[in-house]
């Protein structure tokens, strides 16, 4: 009985992974392609942070990471590299959020998104009018809630952790820029 319930619960993962690609994957990708008026190409990767990077970028934002590594992608348009997408995790009040934040090959922020938002309070850090604060940031744009990043009531946590977040992305990516894909 143990062993057919085993092998039942094997088949339904097994078979998940085959048919169908993760629900956070695929609005990430969802995301992305939406995100250009031409036809692009995209390509998932997995980036594993070695511990000397990490600490310098965890140490400048004031946040660690959230796992040792991040998944990317590439975005060409015929051929060409146009922009790069890196998801992270950030800690809110007691679950992760999970983001994804768009940047051109110089390293300045396009678009970013709030991919799964988990907490009971605080998901307005989702709106994209917020979010469109960081466009055009860069790893030496300075990220002051209450100066140029607008806090919102009752969202304070999701609003430092989210902001420290991209930042992160910012700060990380000229540093991992030509060891991507």
């Amino acid at each position: 009985m143990i062993i057919n319930k085993l092998i039942l619960l094997y088949l339904i993962l097994l078979g998940g992974i085959l048919i169908g690609g993760s629900p956070i994957r695929d609005a990430a990708e969802k995301y992305i392609i939406s995100q250009f008026d031409v036809d692009v190409s995209i390509y998932m990767h997995t980036l594993k942070l070695d511990a000397k990077l990490k600490a310098l970028v965890q140490n400048r934002v004031k946040q660690r990471f959230y796992r040792d590594e991040l998944y990317y992608w590439t975005i060409s348009n015929d051929d060409t590299k146009i922009a790069y997408a890196l998801m992270d995790n950030v800690i809110g009040k007691s679950m992760p959020i999970t983001f994804l934040v768009i940047l051109n090959n110089d390293g300045a922020i396009l678009t970013s998104k709030v991919i799964k938002y988990r907490e009971a309070y605080g998901g307005e850090v989702g709106n994209k009018n917020w979010l469109a604060q960081f466009i055009n940031f860069t790893n030496t744009s300075q990220i002051t809630i209450g100066k140029n990043i607008d806090g919102i009531s009752g969202a304070t946590i999701s609003v430092n952790s989210l902001s420290k977040g991209i930042q992160k992305i910012a700060v990380l990516f000229p540093q991992i820029k030509d060891k991507l894909n």
